[in-house]
């Protein structure tokens, strides 16, 4: 679940969490560039390079006159991800309006592909000074936009992956046995929110772009949604493989008074609903054809084993 604004190259990641398994091609520019090119640029675009080819999207580095920009290429499956391209446009232009992400050029009415300037930068690291503070910060500033009409509904959305499923295939079989004991944290996380917010979904690594100036950009928002503000701080913590103190930290940082077992309890419940969704999200690729390397299913089980060992220790802490 990356997105359009990239640091680095193309590169291929081989862990689950906190990223998304890509490969680099080689594509021919006449093939990447849109033919309504001018509704968004005065000079005809050149390609630059291939930034990433991700599982939902392919991203290219585009020379424009003299500026740079981000074509994201929207990939065939998003039906079976769930992924409502409407929904991300208003998102988007709300952020931009904040400038809370990469600037927006154009929103393909037909949601074919998206276009961003490119902010050159580096990914988000919880070893910079001031990192929780500024994330925290960045967090507040997505959470305080105006909500949209489509919410992150989690029982739609684990019902939708799971049908996408064929879960006769291993290592796919076990992930039957955690659909009850997550439900419980599905119902324990609803019981425990105190309001709906816009939020990102989706603040994995490649996600956060500190830019030159030193803003913090909240990129790829394709999962935007009204929902839990728990669920962007489980995502991050998870996706970012923070520690306990460094979940405690974030925490303190975003609710700005001390945590407290109630906050503990709750961020908890959706770190258990987010494995869960990434693993679900895995497993469509999966059933799809898209993951297929024997590498990616022992990858894949040991996420179920690490996400079955987390619902152990919250059951006993309870």
């Amino acid at each position: 679940m990356a997105g359009p604004v990239q640091a680095a190259g193309p590169r291929e990641q081989s862990t689950i969490d906190g990223g998304k398994r890509r490969c680099t091609m080689t594509v021919a520019a006449a093939d990447i560039i849109p033919d309504d090119w001018p509704r968004w640029s005065r000079t005809r675009p050149t390609l630059i390079r291939t930034l990433a080819n991700g599982l939902t999207n392919r991203s290219f580095l585009l020379a424009a006159g003299e500026q740079q920009l981000v074509l994201r290429r929207n990939s065939v499956i998003s039906d079976a991800l769930d992924l409502n391209r409407d929904t991300e446009a208003r998102a988007l232009h709300l952020a931009d309006s904040a400038g809370l992400c990469a600037p927006l050029v154009y929103c393909d009415p037909e949601h074919r592909y998206l276009v961003t300037r490119y902010v050159p930068g580096d990914r988000w690291s919880p070893d910079n000074a001031g990192a929780f503070a500024q994330l925290a910060a960045l967090l507040r500033g997505i959470h305080r936009l105006p909500a949209i009409d489509a919410e992150l509904d989690i029982g739609d959305k684990i019902d939708h992956y799971r049908r996408s499923i064929d879960t006769g295939q291993s290592p796919l079989r076990s992930l039957q046995s955690l659909h009850q004991p997550v439900q419980r944290h599905v119902v324990a996380a609803g019981e425990s929110g105190n309001g709906k917010v816009l939020c990102h979904n989706d603040l994995l690594a490649d996600n956060l772009i500190t830019g030159a100036d030193g803003t913090l950009y909240a990129i790829d928002w394709e999962y935007a949604a009204t929902g839990d503000p728990f669920y962007d701080l489980a995502v991050i913590c998870e996706g970012q493989g923070l520690d306990g103190d460094q979940r405690e930290k974030l925490l303190a940082e975003y609710l700005r008074h001390p945590v407290s077992d109630i906050d503990r309890q709750r961020l908890d419940h959706w770190r258990i609903i987010y494995g869960y969704l990434s693993l679900l999200w895995y497993a469509v690729q999966w059933s799809c054809g898209a993951l297929g390397s024997r590498s990616m299913g022992e990858e894949i089980s040991g996420q179920i084993e690490s996400l079955s060992e987390l619902i152990s220790i919250t059951a006993r802490g309870y």
